[in-house]
């Protein structure tokens, strides 16, 4: 038969109670405006780095931390960087562009 001890119920229905009461904090905790902001404004954080990285590793320069202090004429005095792969960047996609425009209209 079950158990009908009232000592033993109340332990499982205070138990049940915590246990409950942590799921709903969590849940709020969760969905609250605040904590989803903070994790998308991380998000887009961690994701802006990473494009920032690989940018700088297709160029060929590291990023630096620039601070508030430092004077805008001369943040690049150190290492200015290369435009050369920007530039070439910068043709390809002209060059691919007319490609495709002279190919549609050759279709016409």
């Amino acid at each position: 038969m079950a158990d009908t001890d009232p000592d033993e119920m109340e332990r499982r229905i205070a138990q049940t109670r915590t246990e409950l009461a942590r799921t709903v904090d969590a849940i709020a905790d969760r969905v609250s405006p605040k904590r989803v902001a903070e994790r998308t404004v991380a998000d887009v954080r961690s994701r802006a780095a990473h494009v920032a990285t690989s940018v700088g590793d297709a160029l060929g320069f590291t990023a630096r931390p620039v601070r508030i202090e430092d004077d805008p004429d001369h943040l690049w005095d150190d290492e200015p960087p290369s435009l050369a792969p920007v530039l070439i960047g910068v043709g390809a996609v002209l060059v691919v562009g007319a490609a495709i425009m002279l190919w549609r209209r050759r279709r016409r």
